[in-house]
Protein backbone atom coordinates (compact mmCIF):
# COMPACT_ATOMS: atom_id res chain seq x y z
CA UNK A 1 0.00 0.00 0.00
CA UNK A 2 1.59 3.27 -1.37
CA UNK A 3 1.87 6.21 2.36
CA UNK A 4 1.45 9.45 1.03
CA UNK A 5 2.67 12.19 3.34
CA UNK A 6 1.32 15.62 3.92
CA UNK A 7 3.14 18.08 6.03
CA UNK A 8 1.21 21.39 6.51
CA UNK A 9 2.42 24.40 9.10
CA UNK A 10 -0.81 26.62 8.84
CA UNK A 11 -4.41 26.77 8.44
CA UNK A 12 -3.94 28.26 4.94
CA UNK A 13 -1.79 25.69 3.44
CA UNK A 14 -3.98 22.86 5.16
CA UNK A 15 -7.37 24.32 3.51
CA UNK A 16 -5.61 24.03 0.53
CA UNK A 17 -4.78 20.92 0.53
CA UNK A 18 -7.71 19.72 2.62
CA UNK A 19 -9.45 18.35 -0.70
CA UNK A 20 -6.66 16.42 -2.27
CA UNK A 21 -6.23 15.10 1.68
CA UNK A 22 -10.13 13.68 1.15
CA UNK A 23 -9.62 12.36 -1.59
CA UNK A 24 -5.73 10.19 -0.40
CA UNK A 25 -7.87 9.70 2.34
CA UNK A 26 -11.14 7.77 0.89
CA UNK A 27 -9.13 5.76 -1.52
CA UNK A 28 -8.50 1.85 -0.06
CA UNK A 29 -5.31 1.15 -1.85
CA UNK A 30 -3.82 4.50 -0.11
CA UNK A 31 -2.56 4.99 3.08
CA UNK A 32 -2.79 8.85 4.22
CA UNK A 33 -0.47 10.08 6.69
CA UNK A 34 -0.70 13.64 7.97
CA UNK A 35 2.54 15.79 10.25
CA UNK A 36 1.28 18.74 11.43
CA UNK A 37 4.03 21.19 12.76
CA UNK A 38 4.42 25.48 13.30
CA UNK A 39 1.37 27.54 13.64
CA UNK A 40 -1.38 24.71 13.50
CA UNK A 41 0.29 23.62 17.35
CA UNK A 42 0.10 26.97 18.75
CA UNK A 43 -1.99 28.52 20.91
CA UNK A 44 -2.15 31.89 20.01
CA UNK A 45 -2.61 30.87 16.22
CA UNK A 46 -5.90 28.75 17.13
CA UNK A 47 -4.54 25.29 17.47
CA UNK A 48 -5.89 24.86 13.79
CA UNK A 49 -4.61 21.22 13.55
CA UNK A 50 -8.42 20.71 16.11
CA UNK A 51 -9.90 21.51 12.43
CA UNK A 52 -7.74 18.34 10.22
CA UNK A 53 -9.06 16.21 13.21
CA UNK A 54 -12.74 17.74 13.18
CA UNK A 55 -12.67 16.96 9.34
CA UNK A 56 -12.22 13.24 10.32
CA UNK A 57 -8.24 12.68 9.60
CA UNK A 58 -5.69 11.53 12.12
CA UNK A 59 -2.71 13.45 12.72
CA UNK A 60 0.30 11.09 12.74
CA UNK A 61 2.98 13.21 14.13
CA UNK A 62 3.19 16.91 15.91
CA UNK A 63 6.37 18.32 15.04
CA UNK A 64 6.42 21.13 17.27
CA UNK A 65 8.18 24.69 16.63
CA UNK A 66 8.66 27.01 20.02
CA UNK A 67 9.34 30.19 18.77
CA UNK A 68 11.34 32.00 21.38
CA UNK A 69 11.22 35.70 19.77
CA UNK A 70 9.99 37.22 17.32
CA UNK A 71 12.86 37.98 14.69
CA UNK A 72 15.28 36.06 12.79
CA UNK A 73 17.16 34.64 15.60
CA UNK A 74 13.74 33.53 17.06
CA UNK A 75 12.76 31.51 13.49
CA UNK A 76 16.04 29.92 13.27
CA UNK A 77 16.00 28.11 16.41
CA UNK A 78 12.21 27.39 15.48
CA UNK A 79 13.78 25.72 12.12
CA UNK A 80 16.16 24.08 14.02
CA UNK A 81 13.91 22.42 16.49
CA UNK A 82 11.71 21.12 13.56
CA UNK A 83 14.39 19.48 11.57
CA UNK A 84 15.16 17.28 14.62
CA UNK A 85 11.38 16.42 15.46
CA UNK A 86 10.65 16.38 11.15
CA UNK A 87 13.49 13.56 10.96
CA UNK A 88 12.41 11.22 14.17
CA UNK A 89 8.45 11.91 12.42
CA UNK A 90 9.80 10.92 8.39
CA UNK A 91 11.89 8.01 10.26
CA UNK A 92 8.96 6.24 11.94
CA UNK A 93 6.49 7.15 9.50
CA UNK A 94 8.43 6.19 6.33
CA UNK A 95 6.22 7.34 3.58
CA UNK A 96 6.60 6.61 -0.35
CA UNK A 97 6.17 9.91 -1.21
CA UNK A 98 5.93 13.37 0.80
CA UNK A 99 3.17 16.18 -0.69
CA UNK A 100 4.00 20.07 0.44
CA UNK A 101 2.82 23.05 -0.98
CA UNK A 102 3.92 26.06 -0.97
CA UNK A 103 6.88 28.48 -0.02
CA UNK A 104 7.05 28.57 3.59
CA UNK A 105 10.23 28.21 6.56
CA UNK A 106 8.52 24.86 8.02
CA UNK A 107 7.84 23.52 4.24
CA UNK A 108 12.08 23.80 3.40
CA UNK A 109 12.88 22.03 6.44
CA UNK A 110 10.70 19.20 5.91
CA UNK A 111 11.81 18.90 2.00
CA UNK A 112 15.35 18.89 3.70
CA UNK A 113 14.75 16.57 6.01
CA UNK A 114 12.42 14.25 2.95
CA UNK A 115 15.27 14.65 0.32
CA UNK A 116 18.20 13.22 3.42
CA UNK A 117 16.04 10.30 3.62
CA UNK A 118 15.61 9.67 0.12
CA UNK A 119 11.67 9.99 0.13
CA UNK A 120 9.87 11.99 -3.06
CA UNK A 121 8.41 15.34 -2.80
CA UNK A 122 5.95 16.32 -5.05
CA UNK A 123 5.54 19.87 -4.70
CA UNK A 124 2.38 22.40 -5.25
CA UNK A 125 2.76 25.89 -6.21
CA UNK A 126 6.01 26.10 -7.57
CA UNK A 127 7.22 28.49 -10.11
CA UNK A 128 5.71 31.59 -8.87
CA UNK A 129 7.24 34.81 -8.23
CA UNK A 130 6.95 36.96 -4.66
CA UNK A 131 9.67 39.51 -4.69
CA UNK A 132 8.62 40.80 -0.88
CA UNK A 133 9.58 37.83 0.67
CA UNK A 134 11.94 35.14 1.32
CA UNK A 135 9.24 32.95 1.13
CA UNK A 136 10.29 33.37 -2.88
CA UNK A 137 13.60 31.70 -2.44
CA UNK A 138 11.95 29.28 -0.37
CA UNK A 139 9.99 28.52 -2.81
CA UNK A 140 12.44 27.83 -5.47
CA UNK A 141 14.61 25.75 -3.30
CA UNK A 142 11.98 23.21 -2.46
CA UNK A 143 11.55 23.04 -6.60
CA UNK A 144 14.65 22.31 -6.60
CA UNK A 145 14.39 19.05 -4.16
CA UNK A 146 11.42 17.62 -5.39
CA UNK A 147 10.83 14.90 -8.07
CA UNK A 148 7.11 16.37 -8.78
CA UNK A 149 5.82 19.54 -9.55
CA UNK A 150 1.97 20.91 -9.66
CA UNK A 151 1.90 24.47 -10.28
CA UNK A 152 -1.20 26.70 -10.83
CA UNK A 153 -1.00 28.05 -14.54
CA UNK A 154 1.22 27.82 -17.51
CA UNK A 155 3.71 30.61 -16.85
CA UNK A 156 4.85 29.18 -13.42
CA UNK A 157 5.13 25.50 -14.99
CA UNK A 158 7.68 26.90 -17.85
CA UNK A 159 9.76 28.72 -14.86
CA UNK A 160 10.14 25.15 -13.18
CA UNK A 161 11.32 23.56 -16.40
CA UNK A 162 13.44 26.92 -17.10
CA UNK A 163 15.04 25.92 -13.13
CA UNK A 164 16.02 22.39 -14.97
CA UNK A 165 13.41 20.50 -13.95
CA UNK A 166 12.32 17.94 -16.54
CA UNK A 167 9.10 18.48 -18.72
CA UNK A 168 6.90 14.88 -18.08
CA UNK A 169 7.03 15.54 -14.47
CA UNK A 170 5.92 19.34 -14.16
CA UNK A 171 1.77 19.67 -14.40
CA UNK A 172 -0.12 22.71 -14.85
CA UNK A 173 -3.10 21.77 -12.45
CA UNK A 174 -4.52 24.84 -11.64
CA UNK A 175 -5.20 26.30 -7.72
CA UNK A 176 -6.62 24.09 -5.42
CA UNK A 177 -7.85 27.13 -3.61
CA UNK A 178 -9.77 28.13 -6.91
CA UNK A 179 -11.38 24.69 -7.26
CA UNK A 180 -12.30 24.85 -3.12
CA UNK A 181 -14.50 27.67 -4.10
CA UNK A 182 -16.75 24.93 -6.12
CA UNK A 183 -16.69 22.11 -4.25
CA UNK A 184 -17.09 23.34 -0.49
CA UNK A 185 -20.65 24.20 0.57
CA UNK A 186 -21.01 27.75 1.63
CA UNK A 187 -22.74 29.38 4.31
CA UNK A 188 -25.72 32.15 3.61
CA UNK A 189 -25.42 35.48 5.14
CA UNK A 190 -27.78 34.39 8.53
CA UNK A 191 -25.92 31.49 9.18
CA UNK A 192 -22.21 33.08 8.66
CA UNK A 193 -23.45 36.49 10.51
CA UNK A 194 -24.32 34.35 13.98
CA UNK A 195 -21.16 32.21 13.50
CA UNK A 196 -18.68 35.47 13.09
CA UNK A 197 -21.17 37.19 15.57
CA UNK A 198 -20.56 40.22 13.02
CA UNK A 199 -23.01 41.51 11.19
CA UNK A 200 -21.89 42.89 7.46
CA UNK A 201 -22.68 46.36 5.60
CA UNK A 202 -22.65 47.65 2.10
CA UNK A 203 -19.04 48.47 2.95
CA UNK A 204 -17.38 45.79 4.59
CA UNK A 205 -13.89 44.70 3.46
CA UNK A 206 -11.80 41.95 4.35
CA UNK A 207 -8.14 42.43 5.53
CA UNK A 208 -5.00 39.68 5.65
CA UNK A 209 -2.10 41.79 6.55
CA UNK A 210 1.52 39.78 6.76
CA UNK A 211 5.21 40.64 7.51
CA UNK A 212 7.12 41.94 4.46
CA UNK A 213 10.53 39.37 5.04
CA UNK A 214 12.62 41.12 2.28
CA UNK A 215 12.87 44.91 2.16
CA UNK A 216 10.42 47.20 3.02
CA UNK A 217 9.38 48.25 6.80
CA UNK A 218 6.56 46.08 8.79
CA UNK A 219 5.96 47.95 11.64
CA UNK A 220 6.24 51.66 9.73
CA UNK A 221 4.00 49.96 6.71
CA UNK A 222 0.72 48.73 9.43
CA UNK A 223 0.65 52.35 11.15
CA UNK A 224 0.38 53.40 7.10
CA UNK A 225 -2.09 51.38 6.59
CA UNK A 226 -4.16 50.94 10.03
CA UNK A 227 -3.77 55.12 9.82
CA UNK A 228 -5.72 54.91 6.17
CA UNK A 229 -8.50 52.75 7.59
CA UNK A 230 -9.06 55.35 10.18
CA UNK A 231 -9.71 57.76 7.56
CA UNK A 232 -12.51 56.27 5.57
CA UNK A 233 -16.24 56.40 7.03
CA UNK A 234 -18.83 53.97 7.36
CA UNK A 235 -16.19 50.83 6.86
CA UNK A 236 -16.40 47.84 8.28
CA UNK A 237 -13.75 45.73 8.89
CA UNK A 238 -12.81 41.84 9.06
CA UNK A 239 -9.49 41.16 9.93
CA UNK A 240 -7.95 37.84 9.51
CA UNK A 241 -4.65 38.33 11.60
CA UNK A 242 -1.14 37.66 10.18
CA UNK A 243 1.17 34.42 9.94
CA UNK A 244 4.17 33.71 12.10
CA UNK A 245 6.97 35.34 10.32
CA UNK A 246 9.71 38.31 11.75
CA UNK A 247 7.57 41.26 12.42
CA UNK A 248 4.70 39.48 12.97
CA UNK A 249 3.86 40.75 16.29
CA UNK A 250 4.15 44.17 15.46
CA UNK A 251 1.76 43.89 12.98
CA UNK A 252 -0.98 42.29 15.19
CA UNK A 253 -1.03 44.48 17.87
CA UNK A 254 -1.79 47.37 15.57
CA UNK A 255 -4.76 45.27 14.20
CA UNK A 256 -5.96 44.74 18.03
CA UNK A 257 -5.56 48.78 18.45
CA UNK A 258 -7.20 49.28 15.69
CA UNK A 259 -10.32 46.59 17.00
CA UNK A 260 -10.53 47.97 20.34
CA UNK A 261 -10.88 51.72 18.87
CA UNK A 262 -13.81 50.46 16.82
CA UNK A 263 -15.42 47.86 18.33
CA UNK A 264 -18.90 48.32 16.05
CA UNK A 265 -17.08 48.17 12.81
CA UNK A 266 -14.10 45.78 13.21
CA UNK A 267 -13.60 42.53 14.41
CA UNK A 268 -10.01 40.30 14.31
CA UNK A 269 -10.14 36.61 13.98
CA UNK A 270 -6.82 34.19 14.48
CA UNK A 271 -8.22 31.93 12.24
CA UNK A 272 -11.68 32.04 10.01
CA UNK A 273 -11.31 28.46 8.74
CA UNK A 274 -11.64 27.32 4.97
CA UNK A 275 -15.35 27.66 5.41
CA UNK A 276 -15.98 30.56 6.62
CA UNK A 277 -12.94 32.18 4.77
CA UNK A 278 -14.71 31.42 1.50
CA UNK A 279 -18.39 32.20 2.56
CA UNK A 280 -17.23 36.07 3.66
CA UNK A 281 -15.94 36.52 0.43
CA UNK A 282 -19.37 36.40 -1.12
CA UNK A 283 -20.06 39.34 1.25
CA UNK A 284 -17.52 41.69 1.29
CA UNK A 285 -16.57 44.51 -1.10
CA UNK A 286 -13.23 43.87 -1.10
CA UNK A 287 -10.22 42.51 -0.20
CA UNK A 288 -7.48 44.82 1.18
CA UNK A 289 -3.53 43.57 2.08
CA UNK A 290 -0.53 41.56 0.48
CA UNK A 291 -1.88 38.19 1.20
CA UNK A 292 -1.65 35.67 -2.16
CA UNK A 293 -4.81 34.38 -1.72
CA UNK A 294 -6.01 37.98 -2.32
CA UNK A 295 -4.08 37.26 -5.75
CA UNK A 296 -5.59 33.93 -6.39
CA UNK A 297 -8.62 32.90 -4.72
CA UNK A 298 -10.48 36.47 -4.37
CA UNK A 299 -11.00 37.06 -8.52
CA UNK A 300 -13.37 34.22 -8.40
CA UNK A 301 -15.70 35.94 -6.24
CA UNK A 302 -15.84 39.04 -8.67
CA UNK A 303 -14.75 41.51 -6.01
CA UNK A 304 -11.70 43.56 -6.18
CA UNK A 305 -8.42 43.03 -4.30
CA UNK A 306 -6.39 46.07 -2.98
CA UNK A 307 -2.52 44.40 -2.74
CA UNK A 308 -0.35 46.87 -1.23
CA UNK A 309 3.06 46.90 -1.47
CA UNK A 310 5.52 44.19 -2.76
CA UNK A 311 4.50 40.95 -1.06
CA UNK A 312 3.37 39.35 -4.12
CA UNK A 313 5.37 41.58 -6.12
CA UNK A 314 5.58 39.54 -9.35
CA UNK A 315 2.71 37.14 -9.45
CA UNK A 316 0.38 36.53 -11.80
CA UNK A 317 -2.73 38.61 -11.20
CA UNK A 318 -6.46 38.98 -12.68
CA UNK A 319 -7.18 42.22 -13.70
CA UNK A 320 -9.63 42.62 -10.56
CA UNK A 321 -6.27 43.18 -8.83
CA UNK A 322 -4.96 47.13 -8.06
CA UNK A 323 -1.51 47.49 -6.91
CA UNK A 324 -0.76 50.34 -4.51
CA UNK A 325 1.91 51.29 -2.44
CA UNK A 326 2.59 51.41 1.25
CA UNK A 327 1.89 55.08 2.52
CA UNK A 328 -1.30 56.38 3.87
CA UNK A 329 -2.24 58.28 0.65
CA UNK A 330 -1.51 55.39 -1.75
CA UNK A 331 -3.69 53.14 0.76
CA UNK A 332 -6.13 55.59 0.86
CA UNK A 333 -6.25 56.38 -2.82
CA UNK A 334 -6.87 52.73 -3.34
CA UNK A 335 -9.02 51.73 -0.77
CA UNK A 336 -11.57 54.57 -2.53
CA UNK A 337 -10.21 53.42 -6.16
CA UNK A 338 -11.71 49.40 -5.10
CA UNK A 339 -15.32 50.56 -3.41
CA UNK A 340 -16.22 52.84 -5.94
CA UNK A 341 -18.58 52.07 -8.31
CA UNK A 342 -17.01 51.48 -11.50
CA UNK A 343 -14.28 49.09 -9.74
CA UNK A 344 -16.99 47.19 -8.41
CA UNK A 345 -19.14 46.86 -11.76
CA UNK A 346 -15.81 46.35 -13.60
CA UNK A 347 -14.29 43.59 -11.18
CA UNK A 348 -17.60 41.67 -11.86
CA UNK A 349 -16.71 40.46 -15.80
CA UNK A 350 -12.74 39.65 -14.64
CA UNK A 351 -11.37 36.07 -15.37
CA UNK A 352 -9.30 34.71 -12.69
CA UNK A 353 -5.79 33.48 -14.46
CA UNK A 354 -5.50 30.31 -11.92
CA UNK A 355 -9.10 28.79 -12.75
CA UNK A 356 -8.76 24.96 -13.98
CA UNK A 357 -11.05 22.29 -13.43
CA UNK A 358 -10.17 19.00 -11.42
CA UNK A 359 -6.95 20.24 -9.73
CA UNK A 360 -7.21 18.06 -6.68
CA UNK A 361 -8.19 15.11 -8.90
CA UNK A 362 -5.37 15.40 -11.30
CA UNK A 363 -3.00 15.67 -8.08
CA UNK A 364 -4.57 12.63 -6.82
CA UNK A 365 -4.35 10.60 -9.96
CA UNK A 366 -0.47 11.54 -10.41
CA UNK A 367 0.70 10.49 -7.04
CA UNK A 368 -1.62 7.24 -6.77
CA UNK A 369 0.06 5.90 -9.86
CA UNK A 370 3.61 7.16 -10.65
CA UNK A 371 6.43 5.09 -10.92
CA UNK A 372 8.10 6.19 -7.16
CA UNK A 373 11.51 4.35 -8.23
CA UNK A 374 12.19 6.79 -11.27
CA UNK A 375 11.59 9.84 -8.55
CA UNK A 376 14.26 8.94 -6.48
CA UNK A 377 16.69 10.36 -9.08
CA UNK A 378 16.62 13.43 -11.77
CA UNK A 379 18.57 14.55 -14.35
CA UNK A 380 18.87 18.71 -14.97
CA UNK A 381 16.54 19.64 -18.21
CA UNK A 382 18.81 21.86 -20.75
CA UNK A 383 16.75 24.50 -22.32
CA UNK A 384 17.69 25.31 -25.71
CA UNK A 385 19.63 28.30 -26.56
CA UNK A 386 20.60 29.98 -29.47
Amino acid sequence: MRKICFITGTRAEYGLLSRLVRLVHEDAELQLQIIVTNMHLMLEYGETYLEIEKDGFQIDRKVYMNKPSDDANGIIESMAEEMTGMNKALSELSPDIVVLLGDRYEILVAAEVALIHKIPIAHIHGGEVTEGAFDDVIRHSVTKMSSLHFTSCEEYRYRVIQMGEQPERVFNVGSLGVENIKSIPLMNKAELEKSLNFKFSNNTILVTYHPVTLGGDSVKDIHEFISALGEMNNLKVIFTMPNSDIGRDAIALAIEEYVSQHPDSAKAFVSLGLRRYLSTLQFVKAVVGNSSSGIIEVPSFAIPTLNIGDRQKGRLASKSVINCGTSKEEVLKGLKRCLSEKVQNYTKTCENPYAKENTAECIYDIIKTVNLTDLKTKSFYNLKYE
